[in-house]
């Protein structure tokens, strides 16, 4: 089974990871971009050093995709897989900094993904308020750095995305604690193991 966890930064996809790998047994947690040692540079690239045109940088996250689908998903398709991030999160950043066409982006993410679409979509949403407070928590990296205003339209997309894509997927109330987030996710899990 393979499991996305989707939301703008801060939303606490992290946190529930952790938590499933004390949870669950045999768990493989991957994540976008640096999965890989290709996709290690590439998400140092992102968001450490540079700062890419909006195509040059589609392209980067685009090619972490397809060796993340290649040399993690593939290999492990009969093993519960949760990522941290997907396509559903490269679709909403590239749309909303580039406007390029939603369908194109799709098209060009299902090539990069050579027809591994995730089984499930966990969807961690969060209230203005909510992103804002956690935003006063922690430094912020090159992406972060667009500001909350961003975020929330890359949060808008994805919600748009969750009806488009035709994947399952569950909507969580991010701003719950983390003990009812992980009540909430854990039964969708379980029943796969």
């Amino acid at each position: 089974m393979y499991v996305l966890f989707e939301g703008v930064d801060r939303a606490g996809k992290s946190t529930q990871i952790e938590l499933l790998q004390s949870a669950l047994a045999d768990l493989i947690v991957t994540k976008e971009p640096g999965a890989t040692p290709l996709g290690q540079k590439i998400r140092q690239i992102l968001l450490h050093e540079a700062s890419p045109s909006a195509l040059a940088e589609l392209f980067l996250f685009l090619a972490d995709r397809a060796e993340h689908i290649q040399k993690v998903i593939k290999p492990n398709k009969n093993r519960i897989i949760i990522s941290d991030r997907g396509y559903l999160s490269g679709i909403a950043y590239a749309h909303v900094k580039s406007g390029i066409d939603l369908e194109q982006l799709i098209d060009l993410n299902r090539l990069a993904m050579q027809g591994v679409e995730p089984d499930l979509i966990v969807f961690f949403s969060l209230t203005p308020q909510e992103l804002r407070k956690r935003f006063a928590t922690q430094p912020l990296d090159s992406i972060e750095q667009r500001g909350i205003e961003y975020l929330l339209r890359v949060q808008d997309i994805m919600k748009e995305l969750l009806k488009r894509l035709d994947r399952p997927y569950i909507i969580l109330d991010a701003t719950k604690s983390k003990e009812e987030i992980f009540h909430d996710i854990l039964p969708h899990i379980r029943k796969h193991q």
